[in-house]
């Protein structure tokens, strides 16, 4: 049989895979491969601010339970064929937490919001990519957070990107009711 005609791969072929420093992702059921992305300090310090701020957004609000999740949380978008991919920071409705079993180690479901954290070698064709991913997976919110240059760009379906700097506030919508956030409360104090 040809690699052609190999059947798709699926999140459960992804996860008995080694832990050897390659980023690994499926896309509709096919093996994605590259170096391990380098974290800085800017992507961290980012990813942390995020989920601290949407998890006390989320333990204030009065608009439905969600959970927040980091550190490349695996997420199964979609089945037949499977694609499943690590997100920086996600918030999952209550509902698709509530079908994860305790056999469950990635997140079955889209999110409702998914935020990529850009490190310096990301490609803009791969970031666009993700972009499609979670939306056509059904993930209402994508946020593509640039820590270099300080700005939240928001991705809806159907609608064209809109883009945020320190100056501006960042909103959930319908999809997070109550969210708001300040773009400059994402990156910290000013030259840190």
């Amino acid at each position: 049989m040809s690699i052609a005609e190999s059947p798709p791969l699926t999140a459960e072929f992804l996860l008995t895979l080694p832990d050897d420093g390659i980023d690994r992702e499926l896309v509709n059921g096919q093996l994605r491969e590259r170096p391990m992305t380098r974290r800085n300090r800017f992507h961290s310090r980012a990813v942390a601010r995020l989920s601290h701020l949407l998890e006390t957004w989320a333990t204030l609000s009065s608009s439905p339970d969600v959970e927040v999740y980091s550190g490349e949380v695996g997420c199964i978008l979609q089945r037949a064929p499977d694609t499943a991919v690590g997100i920086d920071v996600a918030v999952f409705s209550a509902e698709v937490i509530a079908r994860q079993t305790s056999e469950t180690s990635m997140i079955e479901g889209a999110p409702l919001l998914a935020i990529e954290v850009l490190s310096p070698f990301d490609k803009i064709e791969d970031i666009h990519g993700k972009v499609d991913l979670y939306l056509n997976a059904g993930t209402s919110l994508v946020w593509i957070v640039d820590p270099y240059f300080q700005t939240v760009q928001v991705h809806r379906r159907n609608a064209a990107p809109e883009t945020f700097n320190c100056e501006e506030s960042v909103e959930g919508g319908e999809v997070l009711p109550g969210l708001k956030l300040a773009v400059a409360d994402v990156f910290g104090r000013p030259g840190k």
